[in-house]
């Protein structure tokens, strides 16, 4: 069995995860494995895995691990589990203490195929590798929320706690067949007054500055996919040495999105005193993998484009040294 101190992390992570005996059979399973699966963890105990997995091809495998003492991985291999249900994964097996087997399981998505396009197994595969150390950020948050006797230390655990919510659904998002946003009503300026926490909670952290339109409604959006937008910006600015950001809101009348001109528009501008796009990136700053930062993916901007459209809306931009502004332009009707 796990340490009893590491289990109550092991049972938040998202990856199917199961300790086997030498022979294949389960010791122990996380819920996620268990959920995979349609059994129970406490069922699954003393049942060969391979059994639960229907698939003998698996049993070699096993006992190649314990005899050379060195990890193996299935790529891309069909099981079929609970209700008949197909379930395509990478497996994982390594070789523990006591001679028991460590087993991974990280099912993958239908679009998570050679068919699909590099970028998009790219992101896929982003979104799945971090889902994991966000479970155990959680998890450590959770316990340390718990364990502070200070109200504002207490508060940032929160804050922790719910961004790796946050992002676990972004990345779920990404990992779903056709995942679409999840729409609902979204107050602006109470999004803005997240993002503004966020910042402020960063180190060398920049001022921020408010000009907002009081009168707005509410407009359907997924709240977590539109803060991800603003958090890239806001950190673009940061990293082009931005003293100060000022957050701005207005309506637009008449305002071309796509193929389509809509009545009205909710602006959200992002504004810093940065040292601007560069030049040569102006024609090219939202295509994916381009990036003006030496550590930079090049992927936020792109991914914070892409929401923008997936929402019926743009983002825009215009840049000069000491005055850059990020629009994100969202439909007031949805269409």
């Amino acid at each position: 069995m796990p340490a009893p101190e590491d289990t109550e992390l092991l049972t938040l992570l998202s990856t199917g995860l199961a300790l086997l005996e030498p022979d294949g059979r389960v010791q122990w399973l996380n819920p996620a494995l268990g959920e995979m699966l349609d059994v129970g963890p406490r069922t699954a105990v003393g049942q060969n895995l391979s059994a639960l997995l229907r698939n003998p091809a698996l049993l070699p495998h096993l006992a190649r691990t314990l005899g050379e003492g060195r990890a193996f991985n299935l790529r891309g291999t069909a099981f079929h589990v609970g209700r008949g249900r197909e379930l395509v994964a990478d497996v994982t097996m390594q070789p523990v203490a006591e001679e028991r087997i460590l087993v991974e399981v990280h099912p993958l998505a239908p679009d998570l195929t050679p068919a699909a396009t590099p970028l998009s197994a790219t992101l896929r595969g982003l979104a799945h590798e971090v889902k994991n150390p966000l479970a155990g950020l959680r998890g450590a948050a959770q316990l340390l929320e718990r364990r502070l006797g200070d109200d504002d230390l207490r508060q940032l655990a929160s804050m922790v706690i719910a961004e790796a919510d946050r992002l676990a659904a972004l990345a779920d998002g990404l990992l779903r067949h056709g995942g679409s946003a999840r729409i609902a009503p979204v107050n602006v300026h109470e999004l803005l007054e997240r993002l503004e926490a966020l910042v402020a909670a960063e180190p060398g952290a920049p001022a921020t500055r408010h000009d907002y339109d009081p009168s707005l409604p509410d407009i359907q959006g997924d709240a977590d996919r539109l803060l991800q937008v603003l958090l890239n910006l806001t950190r673009n600015a940061t990293q082009a040495s931005a003293r100060t950001i000022t957050l701005r809101t207005r309506v637009d009348h008449g305002v071309r999105l796509g193929e389509r001109v809509v009545r009205a528009a909710l602006r959200v501008d992002i504004v810093d005193d940065g040292s601007g796009v560069p030049a040569e990136l102006r024609d090219t700053l939202f295509q994916p993998l381009v990036s003006g930062h030496p550590e930079g993916t090049g992927l936020g901007l792109a991914l914070s484009r892409e929401i923008a459209l997936e929402h019926g809306g743009d983002l825009r931009y215009t840049s000069h040294p000491g005055e850059t502004t990020f629009s994100l332009y969202l439909p007031m009707e949805r269409a």
